[in-house]
């Protein structure tokens, strides 16, 4: 009996014999491979950056070699080993430092924040490189984080001169507020300002404390590097610095600025901060401060753009009551009863619901029956501090229109800016004390979250 026939395709001859015995051949139909051969030699990478040129031949410089850059961040210190070129007469060139942070700076973006949000909390510069430290366990020495901090403020200084600073409102964004305290479909802005004084190193006492180092060194008995050269220290105590600011009825809206200039340098900062909130379109623009002769002086020459200026009340009322206590002695404030008391309150509620002239005849009528030299030249004064402010004490009108008699968003942002600076044991360079008010003024402004994101936008 045959074997079945087999299933199997019998093979397709090729036109090409094997050689050998485990040798195959592939068919003549077969199509020619898709992928070239592989091969196992190395291949060099793509540069990711070019040799930088000599900008004046234009010749690629020389490739020195990878160098590391140590850089404090938010996760901790990081080191980056990046390429160096040089060139003889140029110096080196490091092209990845401009691409990773245009600053090329060795503390990043978020490490200068974080120092600057923990210094205005802190009563030193020590106790905010600990905060810092414990809370996000980066070391710093507090005499580095205090160059960083300062160094921080006078960057947000030049982009307030520069106008740069962010600001998210303006006239439009504050509406006026009636008689009842109920906004309405009108928009008014406040314009205050202030001089508050700040303590400063002397020059006796920069000598004194370099003395003092010279000393500990001495006693070490090692050799230590140059002192830098001595800053001129201050010729009082006590410097004056001016603050301006812009508000609305809410307060919710505010652009704060600090200088430790003149009355001049005060003015130029009132007429480029009514430009930037747009003062000129608000329907109702309005000057609240103290009374002091430069303010006025200042909004005048600037030529400011404001319906009227008023006197605030509290300044009127601290007036009052210094002539007060000339006339009637001191007496016990609590103690509803007592004449001065009594006169005080009356006259104040006059110049309140009344107005100047019914207030200037109370007190010239009052002038007239006193005393003794201490309380004719009480009166005097009294008389004279509000006759020269006649034009400023409209509390009727203000009231009646809805308007602020009180300069308290000012007087709030002086102590808001001084209180890192001000305490036991502080003494400032005047420079330094700036930069950290700026600080402190671009937080009470709003600004601070913008800033500092606008700050990571230039960085990238």
């Amino acid at each position: 009996m045959l074997p079945p026939p087999s299933t199997t395709r019998p093979p397709v001859p090729s036109s090409t014999p094997a050689r050998r015995r485990f040798a195959t051949s592939s068919p003549i139909s077969e199509p020619p491979p898709s992928k070239p051969p592989s091969n196992s030699a190395p291949t060099p990478r793509k540069r990711l950056f070019p040799p930088p040129r000599h900008p004046q031949t234009q010749t690629p410089l020389q490739n020195k070699g990878p160098d590391e850059r140590s850089i404090l961040t938010v996760n901790g210190r990081i080191t980056l080993s990046r390429r160096r070129y040089a060139a003889a007469g140029l110096g080196s060139s490091y092209p990845l430092d401009t691409w990773l942070d245009k600053a090329e700076d060795s503390i990043s973006l978020g490490v200068r924040e974080m120092a600057c949000r923990l210094n205005a909390a802190s009563a030193n510069f020590e106790k905010a490189a600990e905060n810092l430290n414990r809370t996000a366990q980066l070391s710093l020495s507090g005499e580095f984080l205090r160059q960083i901090v300062e160094s921080e403020g006078k960057a947000v200084a030049r982009a307030a001169a520069a106008g740069q600073l962010p600001l998210d409102w303006t006239a439009a964004d504050c509406p006026a507020h009636d008689a009842q305290g109920e906004p309405t479909e009108h928009s008014r802005i406040y314009l205050g300002s202030d001089g508050v004084m700040v303590p400063h190193v002397t020059q006796t006492e920069k000598q004194t404390r370099r003395e003092r180092l010279k000393a500990k060194r001495r006693r070490k008995g090692k050799k230590c590097k140059p002192l830098p050269r001595a800053r001129k220290g201050a010729d009082g105590p006590f410097k004056e610095f001016k603050i301006v600011t812009l508000y609305d009825d809410d307060a919710q809206h505010r652009l704060v600025s600090v200088t430790r200039g003149d009355c001049e340098q005060a003015g130029r900062l009132m007429r480029r901060d009514a430009g930037r909130v747009g003062l000129d379109q608000a329907d109702d623009k309005v000057g609240m401060v103290d009374g002091s002769e430069w303010i006025k002086n200042q909004i005048r020459r600037q030529n400011l753009p404001l319906d009227e200026v008023g006197l605030d009340f509290y300044h009127l009322a601290e007036n009052v009551h210094k002539a007060r206590r000339a006339v009637f002695g001191e007496e016990d404030p609590k103690d509803a009863l007592a004449v001065g008391n009594v006169w005080a309150r009356e006259l104040l509620h006059v110049a309140k619901h009344e107005g100047y002239e019914t207030l200037r005849d109370r007190i010239v009528e009052w002038k007239e029956g006193l005393r003794g030299g201490a309380a004719m030249k009480a009166g005097e004064l009294l008389l004279k501090y509000v006759t020269d402010r006649r034009e400023m004490i409209q509390y009727p009108k203000f009231l009646e229109k809805g308007r602020q008699i009180g300069s308290g968003p000012t007087e709030s942002m002086c102590k808001a800016t001084t209180q890192r600076i001000k305490g036991r044991g502080r003494r400032w360079d005047g420079d330094n004390a700036e930069s950290i008010m700026a600080l402190e003024a671009l937080e009470q402004s709003g600004a601070w979250d913008a800033y500092w994101k606008a700050q990571l936008n230039f960085a990238t």
